[in-house]
């Protein structure tokens, strides 16, 4: 199919590459018109500006942040600019707030808006193996699904309203940060001990570590079962302790795991001992 691509940094370089392999008929633009030049000589079509590219009736965007996004499409020869009947499919992620201004001016300007977050680091977008997050009206999503196929290897539809794509992107990737630092923290203790980072990094991939802790205890947060307890905060609360315990000494430090430790204390502090510890993100308060 038809597309224009806008955006040629590291994660549009690897999408657009997969896009023209897939066979679709690719437009691109970039601010720097140097790192179009590439893809010219594999058969893309080059664009002035946004709105030129948009002549072609669906757009994807891959762009830095909220300003470049804003550029975009609600500056001069934006996306906008284009004319009614456009269907903008915005991959960069970007603030909610953001979303939802997309979603009205695109209405307003009788244009579709779609928003399709995608999950990968550049090597994974080269190879087309990105998670697609996508939110849209379903003819909309249903028409660019050859698109996220190209790039993707799997699609999961968050429902009706692009903001609802930007907000669980935003959730994963808030849960990166916390989950490097528990990592690190993780690697301080068993290495206090003599234990090498690589052997302990074994035992997380072979117990399938982190697919096993969203099994058991996704299901119980999502669906809020925090009694009777599996688990009972309280008992939580003495291996968090044994963790601060074992780097004693250590000169290891562990913030999250401090952190986690006062917060329990304060939900078994308010009656929530016998709660299971995956309240731990719940208000104090038991009842």
């Amino acid at each position: 199919m038809d597309v224009a691509f806008l955006g040629l940094g590291q994660m549009g370089t690897g999408m657009v590459g997969r896009l023209i392999e897939a066979g679709h008929r690719v437009t691109v633009w970039n601010r720097d018109g140097a790192k179009a030049a590439p893809f010219a000589a594999r058969g893309a079509r080059v664009a002035a500006s946004p709105a030129e590219a948009a002549q072609v009736g669906t757009v994807m965007t891959m762009l830095a942040n909220d300003a470049a996004v804003e550029a975009v499409v609600l500056g001069e020869a934006g996306l906008l600019a284009a004319g009614s009947g456009l269907l903008h499919v915005s991959c960069s992620t970007v603030s909610t707030a953001l979303t939802q201004r997309l979603e009205a001016a695109h209405a307003e300007a009788g244009q579709r808006f779609v928003s399709a977050q995608v999950l990968g680091r550049p090597d994974v977008a080269a190879a087309g193996r990105l998670a697609v997050i996508a939110a849209g009206a379903a003819a909309d999503l249903d028409a660019v699904q050859p698109l996220f196929d190209a790039i993707g290897a799997g699609t999961t539809r968050m429902g009706e309203r692009p903001v609802m794509a930007a907000a669980a992107k935003i959730a994963l990737n808030a849960g990166i940060p916390a989950i490097i630092q528990m990592l690190s923290e993780q690697f301080r203790i068993a290495g206090a001990h003599g234990v090498p980072p690589a052997r302990l990094l074994e035992l997380l991939l072979a117990a399938d570590y982190g697919n096993r802790m969203l099994r058991s205890y996704g299901p119980i947060i999502a669906e809020q079962r925090f009694e009777p307890a599996g688990f009972p905060m309280r008992l939580g609360r003495k291996d968090v302790g044994l963790a601060l315990a074992a780097v004693q000494g250590e000169g290891a430090a562990l913030p999250l795991v401090a952190w986690i430790a006062a917060r329990m204390d304060a939900i078994i502090a308010a009656g929530g001992g016998e709660r299971d510890w995956s309240a731990l993100g719940q208000p104090p308060a038991a009842g």
